[in-house]
């Protein structure tokens, strides 16, 4: 699981730069209309007293309030489930596959528009009927209502919040998500419906390509996080390991790997270990930060959340040859280690062979 506190940026990064137009184009007409309304519905001391901010402010609050509660929710849903790496990594794919999707939809290719989810038309009348209320307290009810109306980026982050493994984590990723999207919906909030849907015309290709960056992401990190994709392949990083002598053999013909997990990288991130004998990974941390904490590898179904400082003891019995990858929680930094039949000395080959003779 990655930390509340990489999370919750995460949460912002995709908010302000994919999350925003993309709700906008779903929920900014809302708040727009809802604005418009209150400056023509309310007394002119109603509307004095309660300030230019306050319609735009109380929407973007209520928002925040609901998001974040849905994220631990499904944070806990995460943690009940206790989905392993791989089933992490699957969710992921699932969100990436939904960005694809979502963003081919603002192209306006048709031929996907039956595979986007959207929310049911109940729901959307409800929250639309809501609007037209001139009560003080209608844009707070709007914002919290916009959980009901998710638009398809907040889908994605709904499933990431499910991966945090925790209501802490869940909530940090979702409210994170929606104080990033707040600057472009306090924007639309100044503005008439009618500026609001030009405003949204034209950021619709941008929000797509952006949309399609952050897909692409999100698809490598679930590719990482499964195991499906090598996180490090440099041949240059090996001999660095041989150097740092990662791989100690002991006593009694066992072997000891250590690696170091710094706060953006391992290291070294690729080892060279021998297959057959009895194998302990030791990886040691020293104020490390962020999703690096969490160590998972995909293949043996471990997932470890590391110390800020310290070092964790991690038993990898007699493997077989072959690579074994290993990533952070969101699959963003990894490596590996190629564990390799021992060379055959000299007279052993010999003896062999003339036993076989």
């Amino acid at each position: 699981m990655a930390s509340s506190t990489t999370l919750f940026v995460t949460g912002v990064t995709t908010g302000l730069f994919a999350g925003g137009a993309s709700c906008a184009a779903v929920q900014g007409g809302l708040l727009a209309g809802a604005v418009g309304r209150r400056a023509t519905q309310w007394s002119a001391e109603a509307w004095e007293r309660s300030g230019l901010f306050a319609p735009v402010g109380a929407f973007l609050g209520a928002k925040l309030v609901s998001h974040t509660l849905l994220g631990a929710a499904l944070g806990l849903l995460g943690a009940a489930v206790q989905p392993g790496p791989r089933t992490q990594a699957a969710l992921l794919l699932g969100a990436g596959v939904l960005m694809v999707l979502f963003a081919l939809d603002m192209f306006g290719v048709r031929a996907v528009r039956r595979f986007v989810p959207r929310p049911p038309a109940s729901w959307g009348r409800r929250v639309r009927r809501s609007a037209k209320s001139p009560a003080v307290t209608t844009p707070a009810l709007l914002g919290f209502l916009t959980v009901l109306i998710p638009c398809g980026v907040t889908l994605c982050v709904e499933l990431i919040a499910v991966t945090s493994g925790s209501a802490l984590a869940g909530a940090a990723v979702m409210s994170g998500f929606v104080l990033g999207t707040g600057p472009l919906f306090a924007v639309l909030g100044f503005f008439l419906r009618s500026a609001a849907k030009l405003w949204q015309g034209r950021l619709t290709l941008v929000t797509a390509v952006v949309v399609l960056l952050v897909a692409v992401w999100t698809l490598g990190s679930g590719l990482r996080l499964g195991g499906w994709w090598p996180a490090a392949t440099a041949p240059a990083v090996a001999a660095e390991a041989t150097a740092a002598q990662a791989v100690v053999i002991n006593p009694d013909g066992s072997q000891t790997i250590t690696v170091q997990a710094r706060t953006t990288s391992y290291t070294p991130a690729v080892i060279t270990a021998t297959a057959g004998v009895p194998t302990t990974l030791v990886v040691a941390t020293s104020n490390t930060g962020g999703c690096i904490r969490a160590f998972v590898i995909p293949d043996l179904g471990i997932q470890k959340i590391l110390p800020t400082t310290g070092k964790t003891t991690i038993d990898l019995g007699n493997h077989k040859p072959g690579r074994l990858d290993y990533t952070c929680g969101m699959g963003m930094y990894g490596g590996q280690i190629t564990f390799q039949q021992p060379a055959v000395q000299g007279p052993q080959t010999t003896a062999t062979q003339e036993t076989t003779s």
